[in-house]
């Protein structure tokens, strides 16, 4: 595959209001369609694509901003990341970005914050949550990186109390053991200190770090050192083809532990080819309702989603609608930007931190109310933690699946994790 995929969506202005004064703008959108976090960039990035090719098709952001969009798979290639982005801010002048993975999210933190360009991720690692640097551990300021969705690091504290509530309801006695498992790379890291930190806090017994690759694999030697282990609860940190194989190949070796997946370690897809093994693994959902559910907001994601599938019959996973959510998001600001005038990074920077508990318009249900200030980049600290129940052979398509109740989300708990100033940054 090409490196470069450059899709101008752009649409001539709408004849019909000839009074709106007309602005265009260059905007970036990185995606992973063929790198080793494609599993999940693929719906994701199809979720953006679509909210940015639907918005420009009425009108572009608040009717009268059209977005010219570079879209640029880069495969999860940093130095990539790197050359696209000095490709979009040397040439082509773009206003914002709609990021991809961690490691070239970090990378970028102190490019975007000279060239002030506000860059809307799908990375949630708490290390961009500090716009102002306050925090103990913040590494660097991070005021023009942004997200939608719990951070990684909330939303594994979200899990790991869900855990210590889950072993109050069974009756353990003894102390709980939790292991963190993921790939020595900066995304399943970005999270492991806030985990295991509040683990310790919590009363759980901390055991060593169990790694395998982002790619998929043979992973039974890990399967068998979790067994030995002991351990009730282990955090997986990979993207969920990976974890497909690791739940797998724990199931064949007899493991019981309690499985506790990142956002992008399950969904629809993953639970269709683990099958059985994924029956009980417990994960953060990011969205308000899975797709076709009956919320206010669906009907607009289904619109949306008709830009790559004008028959509506393609079951979207969870990761198109965040996608979709992100989009809409970023697409608000510009508007509230171009209301008081030209369009800059700066501008759309401070509309993203104007609204408290906020959900784009008509995605009610879908997007859940979220905040960015000043001095906070953490859009919620609300963890929803869903359950997966598989009650029978997963061969047929993952819409029929889901619409039959033979793989079935259900929502475990809702998670209300304080706002501590030192959780910030990390």
């Amino acid at each position: 595959m090409r490196l470069g995929v450059v899709a101008f969506l752009a649409a001539a202005p709408l004849l019909a209001a000839p009074a709106l004064a007309q602005q265009k703008i260059n905007v970036g959108h990185l995606a992973d369609y063929s790198g080793p976090t494609s599993d999940v960039g693929v719906p994701y990035g199809n979720g953006v694509a679509d909210a940015l090719s639907y918005i420009n098709k009425h009108g572009g952001a608040g009717g009268k901003v059209q977005m010219n969009v570079d879209a640029i798979d880069y495969g999860y290639q940093v130095p990539r990341s790197i050359a696209a982005y000095k490709k979009w801010v040397g040439r082509d002048n773009v206003v914002a970005i709609f990021g991809w993975g961690t490691a070239d999210t970090e990378a970028l933190i102190s490019f975007v914050t000279k060239d002030q360009v506000p860059y809307m991720s799908a990375s949630y690692a708490g290390a961009l949550t500090d716009p102002v640097g306050r925090a103990e551990k913040t590494e660097k300021p991070a005021p023009f990186n942004f997200f939608y969705s719990p951070s990684y690091s909330d939303a594994n504290r979200g899990l790991v109390q869900w855990a210590a509530d889950d072993w109050k309801k069974k009756g353990g006695s003894t102390k709980p053991k939790y292991v963190h498992m993921g790939a020595n790379h900066p995304y399943p890291n970005a999270p492991k200190a806030a985990g295991e930190g509040y683990a310790t806090e919590l009363g759980f017994e901390v055991l060593p770090a169990i790694q395998y690759p982002l790619a998929p694999g043979d992973f039974t030697a890990q399967c068998l050192t979790l067994k030995q282990s002991g351990a009730n609860y282990a955090y997986l940190g990979n993207t969920s083809g990976s974890n497909v194989s690791m739940l797998k190949a724990c199931q064949t070796a007899g493991v019981e532990v309690q499985f506790l997946a990142n956002v992008w370690g399950m969904d629809e897809n993953a639970a269709k080819a683990a099958g059985a093994a994924a029956n009980g693994v417990a994960f953060p959902v990011g969205t308000g309702a899975l797709w076709g559910d009956n919320v206010p907001g669906m009907a607009l994601v289904k619109e949306v989603a008709k830009q790559s599938d004008p028959s509506g019959a393609n079951y979207r996973a969870i990761h198109y609608l965040r996608g979709v959510c992100a989009t809409f998001y970023m697409s608000e600001a510009i508007a509230i930007a171009a209301q008081k005038g030209k369009v800059t990074g700066p501008a759309i920077a401070q509309a993203l931190q104007s609204k408290k508990d906020w959900v784009p318009a008509k995605l009610d249900g879908v997007c859940r109310p979220s905040t960015w200030t000043a001095t906070d980049h953490r859009p919620t600290t609300q963890v929803e933690v869903y359950k997966v129940a598989v009650a029978g052979a997963t061969e047929p398509p993952v819409g029929e699946l889901m619409q039959k109740g033979v793989i079935k989300f259900a929502k475990s708990a809702t998670i209300n994790l304080p706002r501590k100033p030192e959780w910030l940054g990390w």
